[in-house]
């Protein structure tokens, strides 16, 4: 059986037609960066980071949108891909604000750039993501040189309109990655490209705040954003350089088990994404509810104890005496008014087998089929 064969940075690599050559080096754990590239998502060849020589080609090509073909020889890291990515990076860097260490400034000049950031952000500190950006670690990768690279203003203010996304149009690269996955991957078609020319931004419906359109606050497009474009309100406010340890889990809001990744910082979530995008059954994908609905387990308004109320008032109780007067006080209703005088409500925060005990304990105990689930409500 003959099979399709490319070779890739002197690598003999089998390839599936209609397979990209990004797709099929990334398969074989051979790294092409790219900062517009959405897996599944329709090619749009924007940043023209992945660009690669071909052997027998005149020009670079995206590898993103390339379809790989019988005995194809390419380099990924040959001088002209380095010195093309290199001149890629640059413009992206020299398109918006995006004061990390990669800016190269005389000391004077710096400071300088520094405090008209930090006026414009509202902060009193660096780039969110500084350390975390994509198109910085390109820069340090590739040694991109930034000193005497022009400064372009942003004409957008920053919109924290919401209580849930930061959009800093200011270090917006265009790179698609955010309209791809909202109208491709979560299909909500809540933002596009708009405008022309110097004036072009991500805009929402009729350029509205996202509060004011129908976004549904998924936030999809920022957790594919490379930059600091768009970044979550509430680890905004947190500190960034703390150690933060990684923690994988289940989504508990409904029963369709989406896996997500928790960021854990003194025993404290403080973000939360959709774990690997290969994973289901939500392929990294989470709705407003398992990205941003996590502050109630820290609160201290959380119950530690049973409350049982006493002349009027709640007052903390030991589990004995909290289920004792439960139990009085269902067997009484029932004596008194009949079994179909309960009803029970359970919740998709808890395991299937507590759901189970409270259906049987309804049906069985309490004599009545009066039992519903929060999830269906």
């Amino acid at each position: 059986m003959e099979h399709n064969i490319i070779t890739i940075n002197e690598n003999e690599l089998t390839f599936e037609s209609g397979e990209t050559i990004l797709e099929v080096a990334q398969r074989n754990q051979i790294d092409i960066p790219t900062l517009c590239h959405l897996k599944n998502t329709i090619p749009t060849t924007t940043c023209r980071i992945c660009l690669v020589e071909i052997k027998g080609y005149p020009g670079l090509v995206e590898s993103c949108a390339t379809k790989a073909e019988q005995d194809m020889i390419v380099f990924t890291e040959s001088s002209k891909v380095i010195e093309a990515r290199r001149d890629n990076i640059s413009k992206l860097l020299a398109s918006g604000n995006h004061n990390c260490a990669i800016r190269d400034f005389d000391t004077t000049d710096w400071t300088s750039f520094q405090l008209d950031v930090l006026k414009s952000d509202g902060k009193d500190e660096l780039c969110p993501v500084w350390g975390d950006c994509e198109l910085q670690n390109l820069a340090y990768r590739y040694q991109v040189k930034t000193r005497g690279m022009p400064l372009n203003e942003c004409k957008y203010e920053t919109e924290r309109a919401n209580p849930f996304i930061i959009r800093d149009f200011s270090r917006c690269i265009l790179c698609g990655r955010c309209v791809k996955a909202c109208r491709e991957i979560q299909v909500n078609n809540a933002i596009e490209f708009g405008y022309t020319g110097e004036d072009r931004k991500i805009i929402a419906k009729e350029d509205a705040v996202l509060k004011d359109s129908n976004c549904v606050f998924c936030g999809e497009c920022l957790q594919v954003c490379p930059v600091g474009a768009l970044i979550p309100d509430k680890s905004f406010r947190d500190g960034r350089f703390k150690d933060t340890q990684k923690v994988r889990t289940t989504c508990s809001f409904c029963g369709v088990g989406c896996q997500m990744d928790l960021f854990v910082q003194d025993n404290k979530i403080v973000k939360i994404d959709g774990a690997d995008i290969d994973l289901p059954p939500n392929n990294a994908s989470l709705c407003v509810k398992g990205r941003f609905g996590y502050e109630f387990v820290a609160s201290s308004e959380r119950l530690t104890t049973p409350l049982i109320k006493k002349n009027g008032k709640q007052v903390q109780a030991s589990w004995d005496e909290a289920l004792d007067l439960v139990a009085k006080k269902l067997s009484s209703i029932k004596n008194e008014f009949g079994p179909d005088s309960i009803g029970v409500l359970t919740s998709a925060r808890i395991t299937n087998e507590d759901n189970y005990i409270a259906h049987k304990f309804t049906r069985a105990v309490l004599k009545t089929n009066n039992i519903d689930h929060c999830a269906r409500l």
